[in-house]
């Protein structure tokens, strides 16, 4: 299938706004729990119980999303995913009691973990019709989307408006905000012919479950690590290093920005390095960032704090480029990317779910710097598992993408 420029472009750019809405999605879910724990008086445990739900719902999805992708193709789903994942944000926004909403919080994660595989799927594909590294824009635009939902939670909330009305006005306006993109996407491969088929099947024919397994692995060590950062750099800072409450939070701020800013310009940096000198280098700034982290609390009262911001921004760099080398890695199998993508995608899933719960736990039995232990040397494991897999991916021959996409 020729693929012009003009189709390339316009797909990046639908892609760009899927993931800024699906970002933009969560921020709002994200920033508006607290107004949904005081309205529906949850409590921790069942708060906590909500969030699990929405996990798990994303999970089975994901799983699931991944043969449609190859059977339907990924602008097939991404038609319908986008919109209703955002249209079913509706179901707890309105849920009037804690059963409603354990249910509708299910509803809610399906939504989300088909979007994540399709929108995900798709941008392998531009990033294959384009021949360079385009992936890791778009996720630093879903964090550009995030930070919106939540800047635009607190101007509703500040004002004085209701925050559950926000979520109602997000669930029906923000459907039909997909619809014009979703017109943009790249056609639909056509069906190939048995020969061509075969020639598919023998080009992806690399990507075996130990190829999947090692970056399923790195990706659940990459996002065990990255959620290690956004649920407890902030505690760390206020419990370990005795930071003022107000500043406290400024070390997760540091570990986010330093995220978000490498995975926007993170795609010239891949190009330059390559994907697997890119995830090596990748693990060992997150591993550096943990140890120095770990090592502020021996530093000297004046640099103990800026200790442990500079692990925060090392971290952030270094993980910032895992998820997008690994999913490109896996559009470099050639051939239907749909089901590898899924188990990958679900592997990382499973870290930002247990993650915080096991730090939790250990913290709780020995000390938080113990606990951070596991990030530090899962950090190490996104190098020591990813790379060789990636460099299998990257350096086997593959079906090739006929396009005449030069820029």
């Amino acid at each position: 299938m020729n693929i012009s420029i003009a189709e390339a472009r316009r797909a990046r750019i639908a892609v760009f706004g899927y993931f800024f809405l699906a970002g933009f999605v969560m921020g709002l879910w994200a920033s508006g729990l607290p107004s949904l724990n005081d309205r529906l008086d949850l409590g921790p445990a069942r708060l906590g119980t909500v969030l699990l739900l929405i996990s798990g719902g994303a999970l089975v999805s994901m799983l699931a999303t991944g043969p449609l992708v190859d059977r339907w193709s990924s602008r097939t789903v991404c038609w319908f995913s986008g919109p209703v994942s955002a249209l079913v944000l509706l179901g707890p926004a309105v849920a009037p009691g804690f059963l409603e909403l354990a249910i509708l919080a299910v509803v809610f994660g399906l939504g989300l973990g088909v979007t994540e595989v399709a929108m995900n799927a798709h941008s392998v594909e531009v990033e294959r019709a384009y021949g360079r590294p385009v992936i890791s824009a778009f996720h630093g635009t879903w964090s550009l989307g995030g930070a919106a939902g939540g800047a635009l939670t607190a101007l509703v909330l500040r004002a004085g408006l209701d925050a559950q009305m926000l979520l109602v006005v997000a669930a029906v306006v923000v459907p039909f905000l997909y619809v014009p993109l979703a017109r943009l996407l790249l056609p639909a491969a056509p069906e190939q012919p048995a020969g061509d088929a075969a020639t598919g099947r023998r080009a992806g024919a690399g990507l075996k479950w130990g190829l999947i397994a090692l970056l399923g692995l790195a990706a659940f060590a990459g996002h065990l690590a990255e959620g290690a950062a956004v649920d407890w750099a902030a505690l760390h800072a206020r419990w370990i290093l005795d930071t003022d409450p107000a500043a406290a939070p400024l070390a997760y701020t540091i570990f986010a920005v330093a995220m978000t800013t490498i995975r926007l310009l993170g795609d010239p940096i891949r190009a330059r390095l390559g994907s697997v000198r890119t995830i090596q280098l990748a693990g060992l700034l997150a591993t550096l960032g943990y140890v120095l982290v770990l090592a502020a609390p021996l530093a000297g009262e004046p640099l103990r704090v800026a200790c442990a911001w500079a692990g925060w921004a090392l971290a952030g760099v270094g993980l910032a480029t895992v998820v997008p080398v690994i999913f490109s890695a896996v559009g470099a199998s050639g051939g239907p990317v749909g089901r590898a993508l899924a188990m990958v995608t679900a592997f990382g899933y499973s870290g930002l779910l247990v993650g915080p719960a096991v730090l939790g736990y250990v913290a709780e039995a020995s000390s938080l710097p113990v606990a951070l232990i596991i990030p530090a040397v899962l950090s190490a494991v996104v190098a020591l598992t990813g790379a060789p897999a990636i460099r299998v991916l990257t350096t086997r021959p593959t079906a090739p993408v006929p396009s005449d996409v030069t820029a």
